[in-house]
């Protein structure tokens, strides 16, 4: 249903005076639909399509591979140092 140019006059108005008094809120507004736009494009996209993971995500892979590591390198250690002085015991009979 198409609006009357009245109807549009006073949306136009009551726009502006909403501009004008808080200057705030029209950059929040501004905002959200960009992140709308945003989100509506990427909701477009064919499926096949690649994706660059977030950046979130490539932290927490990132922190898990350290961890991991560390807990491989504490292991060799640990059994290297075990193995050690095993052999310093059988060799001191």
């Amino acid at each position: 249903m198409a609006w009357s140019q009245d109807e549009e006059r006073m949306l136009a108005e009551i726009e502006q005076h909403l501009v004008d008094d808080d200057p705030r809120l029209v950059a929040r507004l501004e905002s959200f639909n960009e992140r709308v736009r945003r989100s509506e494009a990427t909701a477009r996209r064919p499926p096949g399509a690649s994706r660059r993971p977030r950046r979130s995500t490539v932290i927490i892979l990132i922190s898990w591979l350290l961890i991991a590591t560390l807990i491989a390198t504490l292991l060799i250690m640990v059994l290297r140092l075990d193995a050690a002085a095993a052999l310093a015991l059988t060799t001191a009979f």
